[in-house]
């Protein structure tokens, strides 16, 4: 049998699933596949559950090796979206194991994690292919470099005192100035989250498409655009505070313009 390595994520997780997450450890070393975990979840893995010691461990995605098979997340949805920002491009699947509320990308039920590793480790699976965003600034480094978003990048206002204004241009080219409470630039997985509320359409996944979608537009008649995934676009954000909020799937951050 071909050796296999795979690196686990997590995060805070209910007393609930510690026989779950025990199990898996019992497995996995019984199947001697070798283990990888997010070193913030170790130390509380080892506070909380009865897992080896001594397991090799990474903190992001410089010191993330190349050479394992897939990343395990363990956790809902959200812990899948902070997977993704260690993942960023590197072309590594991720696996999700659903211990949260929503299932939607973590579709391994609990109570079936021996059955689901045991067919990825034969090779019954198949990738679904997902695009990222990814948010950069000339002036700072944004998020301590996990700038990559399965879901959506947003602009907010910073208070409620009064909307920004996003000027957009893609490729260089002024697509629209924004007077709005928001901007999201969502990809074809985040189209069905933030931007569907606001209005915008769902987009398939696998589509080379991504969608802008004002939030609370002030005229009416600006509406969600589909723009190509292979464009560059650059916002530039004004408002009465000189404030406004950036959000990458589940961080954010206050900035100044």
């Amino acid at each position: 049998m071909q050796h296999r390595k795979i690196a686990i994520f997590g995060r805070v997780f209910s007393s609930s699933v510690t026989p779950y997450i025990e199990n898996l450890f019992d497995y996995l070393h019984n199947q001697s596949i070798d283990v990888i975990v997010h070193r913030d979840f170790y130390a509380y893995l080892q506070d909380t559950v009865q897992c080896p010691s001594g397991l090799a461990t990474f903190s992001n995605n410089k010191d993330l090796p190349r050479d394992i098979d897939f990343l395990l997340c363990l956790g809902g949805d959200g812990t899948m979206l902070a997977a993704v920002s260690i993942i960023r491009d590197s072309g590594i699947p991720v696996a999700g194991i659903n211990f949260g509320r929503l299932g939607f990308l973590a579709n391994i039920p609990k109570d079936r994690i021996q059955e689901a590793l045991q067919k990825i480790m034969q090779g019954e699976f198949s990738i679904q292919k997902r695009k990222l965003l990814c948010v950069e600034s000339p002036q700072k480094t944004l998020f301590d470099s996990e700038n990559f978003a399965l879901n959506d990048i947003t602009v907010f206002r910073y208070d409620s005192s009064s909307m920004i204004t996003v000027e957009a241009h893609i490729n260089g080219e002024l697509l629209n100035s924004y007077w709005a409470d928001g901007l999201i630039i969502a990809t074809p997985t985040g189209s069905t989250a933030y931007s569907l509320s606001c209005g915008g359409p769902i987009i398939m996944p696998g589509s080379d498409n991504f969608v802008i979608t004002p939030i609370s537009p002030h005229n009416l008649n600006v509406r969600p655009i589909v723009v190509s995934s292979d464009m560059q676009l650059s916002l530039k954000i004004e408002s009465r505070t000189e404030k406004f909020i950036l959000s990458c799937d589940y961080q954010k951050r206050n900035l100044v313009h």
